[in-house]
């Protein structure tokens, strides 16, 4: 049973409609406005496994898991810059060094 996504004629934003029998068109109202809406293209995600990973992003991180990590990232900007034969800028060694000792941005601390 899907979920489509339609789009607001009045307002241009997207409501979203778990359709139970794909037979029976369903056209709802805006959830925003109230308007009609259109069915709109929606986006989609394809999952991938740690071997995928891998192959489409190179060999760092090693695993899935490590994503779930965020100072492996700072190993991935250093291979990138190597890779592409570039030095890597002082403000990204000094980020990536104190988040290797534990001392995260904010942002990320919020995760």
């Amino acid at each position: 049973m899907p979920i489509y996504e339609y789009k607001c004629k009045k307002c241009a934003l997207l409501t979203s409609a778990f359709v139970r029998n794909v037979e029976r068109e369903v056209v709802p109202t805006c959830q925003h406005c109230g308007g009609k809406t259109a069915r709109a293209l929606s986006r989609f995600a394809v999952g991938k496994d740690a071997a995928r990973v891998r192959s489409d992003f190179g060999a760092v991180p090693r695993s899935a898991e490590d994503y779930k990590d965020p100072r492996q990232i700072g190993r991935w900007v250093e291979n990138q810059f190597e890779s592409y034969g570039m030095d890597l800028p002082d403000e990204a060694r000094t980020m990536i060094d104190a988040a290797r000792d534990g001392e995260l941005p904010d942002a990320v601390k919020d995760l």
